[in-house]
């Protein structure tokens, strides 16, 4: 068993707590976290970006989904800690573990701060029924946790609008129309993305996603921004105070809240303020629980962050490009690991117009590393990539002009027809996908039946999403809209801007894992007597491997996408690559006839 868990049981035991849920949020439901708010992990030893810990004296228990059930379950081992498959025949949701587990009179603690206020009210209302009571007071990993390290307080800097396209002004007001027309005075945010989107303020607070730890308060006449004074340098605050924006500490957020009386009517999402937020502010204040606006306003990307993302997949092509002319000129050749393969990839990506910095810890997963999907190698799983089977290779860079997230399987050495096979229905269904023509209204769950048909014929699946959209110089991973084939309950329809991943794959444990992914921007293509239509323009400029393609498994309509698709790689790429690279690159997106 794990010491800190036992740790953490002898602390629930002197506060007198029966059950303690630790999720993996900070106190704004980022999906990627600080250091500071690692308490999951600290706990556990699982590294994954999903899970939530529920700990009893005598059980403990953790949930994840199927990106990570292989690596949790090599890091579980021996810890006392049981791996609950999300999703999976006959395991229950946390809600129906709890609601099953917690007796009369017991008491579950979590940290009202990193628990959303929807997920809060579920836990007060299961208490409440169970007999049960909750203290959402009691941050008790702090108590266990010696070195804990501090929270982030990295500078903060603007995104000018030749990059942002809209002024912060202009931002600030579309957001005050909105709220005046639900009748709200004030609107909290607390999502880092939105804050960091609406006053076009960019930060590090969070590895690879460059936002800054804040709370916001925004009412039709007043914007009040709660985060640590000093990461703001004089220029950035005073460009914030010519836009009415006014400079609280971080820390006192709580106490704004506790403030406000029943004269205000209140906009705010439970699906994405924590608990704390909502029990802080006072009985009687109006509430309108409503989606923040800001969510839909940042994925639409306007004409001038979709025209600087293409430059961005331009010079991530580049790096991509020679990335693969290189591994594929000196693997079995020349000493190459996971690690070095990633961190080559990384300087070629530096060497571009724009660079900043990955927009998530890479996955470089040669051979068996990877069938686990969301792999990251270590010292100690460090493998040598040979000239054999596959290496998945999923990266993605912020540059100023946007943020890129690409995945290509590539083939080292000869492959086994079965190999081949996957590989090939991989590539159909992200073909399939990228050339969906639909009406305006659909959402991802009737789209990703495209990306799958290729897969299911041979009775495979993948145990991960299709799509996810991704921000501009922001999360790579980023809301509402997702392509899936099981709704979730908050499908929200594709609009022309938005920019979504289409990545199907496929997962052999201990085998091989393919993933192939490029990202999309949604764009309008025609208004007919019977609605409008829209399809997807793909970003993303690096060659598939056609070495581990076998063309007669292909219809021909899906080789004319793949030559359509290698056409415009080759020649958009092979004018900024050297010569003996540009002739390789002709060769590598040759047609498939």
């Amino acid at each position: 068993m794990r010491k800190q868990l036992q740790a953490l049981r002898d602390v629930m035991a002197e506060h007198k707590i029966d059950a303690y849920l630790i999720p993996t949020d900070d106190f704004h439901g980022s999906e990627y976290v600080g250091e500071h708010f690692a308490c999951r992990k600290y706990v556990s030893g699982f590294t994954g970006s999903a899970g939530t810990l529920l700990v009893f004296p005598q059980w403990a228990g953790l949930w994840t989904d199927g990106r990570y059930f292989l690596q949790a379950e090599a890091e579980l081992k021996d810890s006392g800690i049981r791996l609950m498959k999300m999703g999976q025949p006959g395991v229950p949701t946390l809600d129906e573990f709890l609601r099953n587990s917690l007796q009369p009179d017991q008491v579950l603690g979590f940290d009202g701060r990193c628990v959303s206020a929807r997920a809060g009210r579920r836990y007060y209302r299961m208490a409440k029924n169970r007999g049960a009571r909750i203290n959402d007071r009691l941050d008790l990993v702090d108590e266990i946790w010696p070195d804990r390290p501090p929270l982030s307080a990295q500078p903060v800097w603007t995104l000018d609008e030749t990059h942002a396209g809209e002024s912060r002004w202009d931002k600030l007001e579309r957001v005050r129309e909105t709220m005046a027309a639900e009748g709200a005075d004030i609107f909290l945010l607390t999502s880092l993305e939105d804050i960091a989107w609406l006053l076009n303020i960019r930060g590090g607070d969070v590895d690879c996603n460059p936002v800054a730890l804040a709370y916001l308060s925004l009412t039709l006449e007043a914007c009040h921004l709660f985060a640590n004074g000093a990461v703001f340098p004089p220029d950035v605050l005073e460009e914030l105070e010519i836009d009415g924006v006014d400079l609280r500490p971080y820390d006192s957020f709580y106490a704004y809240t506790n403030r406000l009386t029943a004269d205000h009517t209140v906009m705010l999402s439970t699906r994405k303020v924590n608990t704390k937020v909502l029990t802080s502010i006072p009985t009687g204040v109006r509430l309108l629980d409503r989606t923040n606006p800001t969510e839909t306003m940042k994925a639409v990307k306007n004409e001038t962050e979709a025209a600087n993302l293409a430059k961005a997949h331009l010079y991530d092509g580049v790096a991509l490009t020679r990335f693969m002319y290189w591994l594929k000129k000196n693997a079995g050749k020349a000493p190459i690991t996971e690690r070095s393969a990633a961190a080559h990839l990384e300087e070629l990506r530096k060497e571009q117009p724009g660079y900043l910095q990955p927009s998530f810890d890479p996955i470089l997963a040669f051979g068996p590393h990877g069938a686990i999907i969301h792999y990251s190698a270590t010292e100690e799983t460090d493998a040598a990539i040979t000239d054999e089977g596959f290496l998945l290779a999923d990266t993605g860079g912020h540059y100023l002009t946007g943020t890129t997230d690409c995945t290509r399987t590539y083939a080292l050495g000869p492959l086994r027809e079965d190999q081949k096979a996957a590989y090939t229905a991989v590539l159909r269904g992200n073909l399939n996908l990228a050339a969906a023509r639909f009406k305006k209204g659909c959402t991802g769950v009737n789209l990703d039946y495209l990306a799958r048909q290729p897969l299911w014929d041979l009775g495979l699946d993948f145990n991960h999403g299709t799509g996810h959209g991704v921000g501009y110089l922001l999360s790579v991973h980023e809301g509402p809209q997702s392509i899936r084939w099981k709704s979730m309950g908050q499908d929200a329809p594709f609009l022309p801007g938005m920019v979504t991943s289409d990545e199907p794959g496929v997962y052999f444990d201990g085998d091989y894992g393919i993933r192939l992914e490029n990202l999309m921007l949604c764009v309008e293509r025609e208004t007919t007597l019977f609605g409008t239509f829209l399809g997807f323009a793909t970003l993303t400029l690096t060659p598939f491997d056609l070495d581990a393609v076998d063309p007669a498994l292909m219809t021909p309509s899906e080789k004319d996408l793949l030559n359509r698709y290698h056409a415009k790689v080759c020649e958009t790429i092979a004018p900024l690559l050297p010569p003996e690279e540009a002739a390789w690159l002709k060769e590598a997106t040759r047609p498939v006839e």
